[in-house]
C-alpha cells in the first residue's frame, strides 16, 4: 500500500489546509490547523483557524476537514514535529529555485 504523501512548505498557502506544526519544548509538540476561506470558498465563510491543539490531534483534525472541504494539505513544521507513520514528506522541488 502506497504512503500518503505531504508537501512541505515556509509559509501559509492560500489554495490549500495548512498544518502548521510547532515544538513549545522539549516534551511538547503543537498543532494548528488554518484553512483560509480562499481555499474553499464554497465550504468556509470564513478562515478557519484550529488554535492549538496536540500535534496528533492536529494531524487527525487536518486530515478530516480536508477530505471534507475537498482540499489539498501542506505542512509548515520547521521545528521537525512531523511523525513518519503519518506519511512522507516532500519538497516541491520548483520552489527551491524560487526566492
Amino acid at each position: 500500500m502506497a504512503r500518503n504523501r505531504f508537501e512541505q512548505v515556509d509559509e501559509p498557502q492560500a489554495d490549500a489546509l495548512n498544518l502548521v506544526l510547532a515544538r513549545e519544548d522539549a516534551d511538547k509538540a503543537v498543532g494548528r490547523v488554518l484553512c483560509p476561506s480562499s481555499a474553499a470558498p464554497q465550504g468556509l465563510p470564513r478562515n478557519y483557524d484550529s488554535g492549538a491543539l496536540p500535534a496528533v490531534e492536529a494531524f487527525r483534525s487536518a486530515i478530516s476537514l480536508a477530505n471534507t472541504l475537498k482540499v489539498a494539505i501542506v505542512v509548515i513544521d520547521p521545528d521537525g514535529v512531523w511523525h513518519q507513520e503519518w506519511g512522507d514528506l516532500f519538497r516541491d522541488e520548483g520552489e527551491a529555485g524560487e526566492a
